[in-house]
């Protein structure tokens, strides 16, 4: 009966789209319209294929010749902001000698995403062979652009991973088909995202290609961190993106429906001209991505050299159903990293919902007579841009703090002393009418808050409101007339499940403020200050059971300690509010204690209003020089409650979030 109803289903789609499939001849012939197309002219012949100097690149080349079987020599470096992300992306694309693998989640064509489209296509130019990599989920939405990079040149190839329906772009017949006929293997995506460079340089991180990963969306930004690594276990990244390129689920763009189509219909079409929202913005990039001094002050200098490496990264067998329960996974490495602290676990995640395994980690570190601390950095409701993964987050806040023993910090949506530059933002969301000082060469200062940023700029405080900031939806004032980024986002969150893939509930809450916010997207972890990993795992059941995840592990003291500073100034009070039990009630507290958690328990229902724990902001003073712990006995003279859910607008949106924490348990497996 289910097989018969997943055909009525299919067939009703296919029907409702206008789209029916391509034969395989026809596959065949739009393959073909391709291969002739593409350009077997090679600008470069010299060894290195012209390829730009670079002092990043020569580190790679350093690290790989000082590197023995028994002694391999590593440099990492931590890479926090987000625009000096793609001017290194940029610089290694342009250095390439030989070979270029991208492997990414979502990839967009705004201004971020088409530099690093044209420094692709012209590396295949030079004579560079190119590997790009997309899970269909959040592909190019350009199918002019698809075609374009399927038929440009031999050296450059294109395929799109796990594509449902045989093609890259779905509308909501084919997201409400998914639940139906396939909901298991639509919500399988490749999460990885991966560069590497003649298998000898690897960037790996959260960040995708798309401009709010880069601190250049005039709305909404990402917190984010990637990791540059170079030495000999960059071939171990190499190794793993050749098993998803070689897997069936990854399908060359031209053989796919409506790539196919294109091809077949009006032959291969040119690559679209680049249009850029902000010229003088892209031309800065491009020439920091071209000036040595700046790729060696951002990228060489700080780099650490580290000692043990391992690059842990699932296969693409994981979503396979006849291995899906054995299948090679990030999450046990992870797990026994956690499991292994002895005096601290220093966690980042964007999106703070547990697996029953995780939960079962976290409840016997607090079983020890001795337990470690456990620090996590996550998403307020006014930064996230998940709502639906936050309601479930809040729910069971009393029983990650109360019986795992978290300690939370929430991330704030206009943060103080985030390493942004919030110049590059339209409008400046602090301060719309202020000029941001400039240093000597004209460019801005990257971190705001202290005297650089001056009285002018004035992050997330405490309460509800902004004082007397102006109100504004925050995410969704400020459109521009070709299109919102709040709206494409829709459809690219990467926690979103297939069915619930509509506005109302995936665009952040409006907030007390007008302006570009952040929210952190960040995925790290610190133990014992001796060992730091960076990567694409979230530490949710998605990340487990659905996505397939990489990460770097790095056991190095200095490293490790270097990423802790990183992830403990996102919980710093100018960047987030601690999280804290409310004061108890002068009667009845242990009546309303047990009530809330019975309420926590129950699947549905869980209306309880006077929950467990609430956010403090940090009220420095005379008596109260720095922040303290919440455990400490001062806590509350130096600390003044905020609410729930501080600078979120209280509304429709709001009350969605209620009604998912009381009727939502049943969404975690696959949050």
């Amino acid at each position: 009966m289910r097989f018969l109803l997943r055909v009525l289903v299919l067939a009703t789609l296919l029907l409702g789209t206008g789209c029916a499939g391509l034969s395989q001849i026809e596959r065949n012939r739009a393959a073909g319209v391709a291969a002739a197309a593409r350009s077997t002219v090679v600008s470069c012949t010299q060894a290195n294929r012209c390829a730009q100097l670079s002092p990043l690149r020569a580190l790679g080349g350093e690290a790989i010749t000082a590197s023995t079987p028994a002694a391999p020599r590593h440099y990492a470096t931590i890479v926090d902001h987000g625009e000096e992300s793609l001017v290194a992306r940029l610089n290694l694309i342009r250095s390439a000698t030989r070979s270029i693998d991208l492997q990414t989640y979502i990839f967009d064509k705004d201004d971020s995403a088409r530099m690093v489209l044209d420094a692709l296509i012209d590396a295949a130019q030079r004579g560079v062979k190119v590997r790009i990599l997309i899970d269909q989920l959040s592909a190019i939405a350009d199918l002019q652009i698809l075609g374009a990079l399927a038929s440009t040149h031999e050296n450059l190839q294109l395929r799109i991973y796990n594509p449902t329906f045989g093609k890259v772009k779905l509308n909501y017949f084919d997201y409400a088909g998914s639940v139906v006929c396939c909901f298991r293997r639509f919500n399988q995506r490749m999460h990885n995202k991966l560069l590497v460079v003649d298998d000898v340089l690897g960037v790996v991180g959260g960040r995708n290609y798309q401009d709010d990963y880069y601190d250049w969306d005039s709305e909404y930004n990402f917190r984010d961190r990637d990791v540059i690594l170079a030495g000999p276990e960059v071939r171990a990244m190499a190794a793993n993106f050749d098993a998803f390129w070689r897997a069936r689920r990854s399908v060359p763009a031209e053989r796919l429906n409506d790539v196919g189509r294109l091809l077949l219909e009006q032959g291969a079409p040119k690559m679209p001209p680049a249009t850029f929202r902000r010229p003088d913005r892209v031309e800065r990039v491009d020439d920091e991505a071209r000036d040595p001094q700046f790729v060696r002050d951002a990228f060489v200098t700080p780099a650490m050299p580290v000692q043990r490496v391992l690059y842990v990264a699932d296969l693409p067998q994981k979503h396979r159903k006849e291995h899906a329960a054995k299948a090679v996974s990030t999450a046990p490495e992870l797990d026994g990293l956690i499991a292994g602290a002895q005096q601290e676990v220093l966690l980042q995640t964007p999106y703070l919902v547990l697996s029953d395994e995780a939960q079962a980690i976290f409840r016997a570190l607090r079983q020890r007579p001795q337990p470690p601390r456990i620090v996590v950095s996550t998403n307020s409701l006014a930064a996230t841009d998940n709502p639906i993964v936050y309601a479930l987050s809040y729910k069971f806040k009393r029983r990650n703090m109360r019986e795992l023993g978290f300690n939370l910090y929430e991330f704030k949506p206009f943060p103080l002393d985030a390493p942004v530059q919030y110049a590059n933002l339209v409008p400046d969301p602090l301060n719309p009418e202020a000029a941001e000082p400039a240093e000597d060469d004209g460019r801005v200062n990257r971190v705001i808050g202290g005297s650089a940023a001056g009285n002018a700029m004035r992050g997330s405080g405490g309460g509800g409101t902004a004082g007397n900031a102006v109100r504004g939806s925050g995410g969704g004032a400020g459109r521009t007339p070709g299109g919102s980024e709040v709206d494409r986002r829709v459809l690219r969150t990467e926690t979103r499940p297939s069915f619930l893939g509509t506005r109302a509930v995936n665009k952040p809450l409006p907030v007390t403020r007008a302006g570009a916010r952040m929210g952190l997207h960040a995925k790290s972890l610190v133990v014992d200050r001796r060992i730091g990993v960076i990567g694409t795992h979230n530490f949710d059941p998605r990340s487990e059971n659905y996505n397939t995840e990489a990460a770097v592990v790095i056991d190095d003291a200095r490293f490790a300690q270097a990423l802790a500073a990183s992830i403990e100034r996102d919980m710093a009070p100018e960047n987030a509010w601690t999280v804290a039990p409310r004061e108890k009630p002068p009667v009845l507290s242990g009546l309303n204690y047990s009530v809330g958690k019975v309420s926590e328990a129950l699947p549905v229902l869980d209306f309880w209003p006077w929950r467990y724990a609430t956010n403090y902001e940090f009220q420095p003073g005379p008596g109260c020089p720095f922040p303290l712990k919440r455990q400490d006995p001062q806590f509350r003279q130096c600390y003044v409650a905020v609410g729930d859910f501080p600078e979120v607008n209280v509304g429709p949106k709001w009350l969605l979030v209620r009604m998912l924490t009381a009727f939502g348990a049943g969404l975690v497996p696959i949050l």
